[in-house]
């Protein structure tokens, strides 16, 4: 299949997009970026991997992160995770009070906001004060690039005006769903939504992924199949916030967006993307990003349905 073909007719197609969407104004780091951006990578088992766009250009992994602290929580407690966050959609925003009131302080999947400050309190249940470090050493390992670093600038931002997450916080911690400080928790959330990767190093480093758990280039296992089968289920599923049931009938892949602008997906057994547009829809994902992968499974045929 020819993927530079692809991805530059895509590329050509998503250009009448750059004037809808908006960026992620209410962090204040992230108000200013260029708007009119767009890179996609594709990595395939065997090291090849295809560009488009600036590709190179590092930019914060926000929401996407959370794929990462749940692997490494998914690994650490097993099936006991399961006790303080769940594992259904939440059809509402990211950072709904609402739901999570109903439901006694039980998120509802790690992967809206709620769920990813419970991730990091059990994180930090088991590496203290080097929970960050441990959350960006497994990024680098499985990126294979030790250059990879957060922006403390984007960090600061989001702590100035996270108000919603420290909401959040406070009624977990009401209902017993939050061991540690609120503001350790709250300051290691916003320095792992903060680390700055590329679409080149984002599409390597969910390759593991792809591939039930191991690595296919280092050959290492970093989770079992059946771990690896359950965070792609969940990408599938709730890895778009409210609009996950839609991405999932237009794109037909596991993944999970950020509001910086970054979506990572996985074709199981072939290959891992990323794409990078910070133009959000009224969702906060990638407007040009979600349309992008459309594209790709709908030129190529591949999806896993």
């Amino acid at each position: 299949m020819n993927y530079d073909l692809i991805l530059k007719e895509i590329h050509k197609e998503i250009q009448p997009l750059y004037n809808e969407g908006k960026v992620a104004s209410y962090i204040p780091a992230l108000k200013n970026i260029n708007p009119k951006q767009f890179a996609m990578s594709i990595q395939l088992f065997d090291g090849t991997s295809f560009h488009i766009g600036n590709y190179n250009q590092q930019f914060s992994i926000q929401s996407i992160s959370k794929v990462f602290t749940f692997t490494l929580a998914l690994h650490l407690y097993g099936k006991d995770l399961y006790k303080n966050v769940g594992h259904e959609p939440s059809g509402d925003p990211f950072n709904s009070l609402v739901q999570l009131e109903y439901e006694n302080g039980i998120p509802r999947n790690p992967f809206i906001n709620a769920g990813a400050l419970v991730t990091t309190d059990l994180l930090i249940n088991k590496y203290k004060d080097e929970t960050f470090e441990k959350v960006l050493a497994f990024i680098q390992e499985i990126s294979n690039n030790k250059d990879i670093v957060y922006d403390k600038e984007v960090a600061s931002s989001e702590e100035q005006t996270g108000y919603m997450n420290f909401a959040l916080l406070n009624m977990m911690k009401s209902y017993k769903n939050i061991s540690n400080d609120i503001k350790e928790v709250a300051q290691t959330y916003f320095k792992h939504c903060s680390i700055s990767m590329s679409t080149n190093e984002l599409s390597r480093a969910m390759l593991f992924l792809a591939n039930h758990g191991t690595d296919p280039l280092s050959k290492k296992e970093f989770i079992t199949q059946s771990q690896a089968k359950r965070i792609n289920s969940l990408m599938l599923t709730c890895g778009h916030y409210d609009a996950s049931g839609d991405f999932a009938f237009k794109v037909g892949l596991p993944g999970k967006s950020g509001v910086g602008g970054g979506i990572v997906a996985i074709i199981p057994n072939l290959m891992a993307i990323s794409v990078y547009s910070p133009q959000l829809n009224k969702n906060g994902n990638s407007l040009i990003g979600t349309k992008a992968l459309e594209l790709f499974t709908t030129k190529t045929g591949l999806s896993i349905f």
